[in-house]
């Protein structure tokens, strides 16, 4: 069973009152409601279902999952392997910028109010390695690769981590989706129920799997994201 304080960093991690800039990106679901692909709240969770299976799962989760491992053994250069790999396979400018962004914030926020293995006054090890990587520009620092090594070095499982991930992005988009007036709480909440088996079987399914077998299909979402940058009216950052 997890220890407490670990199960409250997961859910502090979860939480979209975490600040870290998340809620300003929708990650394209903006670009789809406005040109009118998406407007009952049953498209709406299919199309996140699709982000789960198409990216979400086969990429970040593989990303965080990889990253986990390798802080658990000191290995500095799997972590930013697993960076460049993300950066990589994310295709739409907008959702890099995004995710580098949100995980810069994530070391800030965490050595700013923390007093653990991030915080400035006891950075050691392969949490300094990273942040002098970082500082240097040798890596990109994406949010699901950064989430990876602060749960490990929080305690937290490598499935508890993924599931956290996986949670927070999807509340994230169906936050977006509802910030933009066509959703209500409850057709909310109730797409969110609807998808926990999904996001249950992506991360049990990715978690655990080789960087090499990571990749990303979600064509139409990266069009959306392209899209999305030369938008005249938008109000989200992606």
């Amino acid at each position: 069973m997890t220890e407490p304080g670990a199960f409250l960093t997961a859910l502090r991690l979860s939480d979209s009152m975490l600040p870290v800039g998340t809620y300003t990106a929708s990650y394209g679901v903006e670009q789809y409601i406005n040109e009118g692909y998406v407007d009952t709240a049953d498209e709406l969770g299919e199309l996140i279902e699709g982000y789960l299976r198409g990216v979400i799962g086969p990429a970040e989760i593989v990303a965080l999952g990889h990253a986990h491992r390798s802080a658990a053994a000191g290995d500095l250069d799997g972590i930013l392997a697993a960076d460049e790999r993300l950066g990589a396979a994310t295709l739409p400018a907008e959702f890099r910028e995004s995710s580098e962004k949100a995980g810069a914030k994530l070391l800030d926020l965490l050595a700013h109010t923390d007093d653990g293995p991030f915080s400035e006054a006891s950075l050691d090890g392969i949490v300094e390695e990273y942040n002098t990587a970082l500082d240097n520009n040798r890596t990109a620092g994406h949010y699901p690769v950064i989430l990876g090594m602060v749960c490990q070095r929080a305690g937290i499982s490598c499935t508890e981590a993924a599931l956290v991930s996986a949670y927070s992005t999807v509340t994230g988009l169906l936050g977006a989706a509802q910030r933009l007036g066509r959703f209500g709480h409850t057709d909310i909440q109730s797409e969110l129920a609807s998808l926990f088996p999904v996001i249950e079987e992506i991360c049990e399914q990715y978690h655990n799997a080789d960087l090499g077998a990571m990749y990303s299909f979600a064509p139409l979402a990266d069009v959306m994201g392209m899209t999305h940058e030369r938008a005249d009216r938008r109000l989200f950052m992606s």
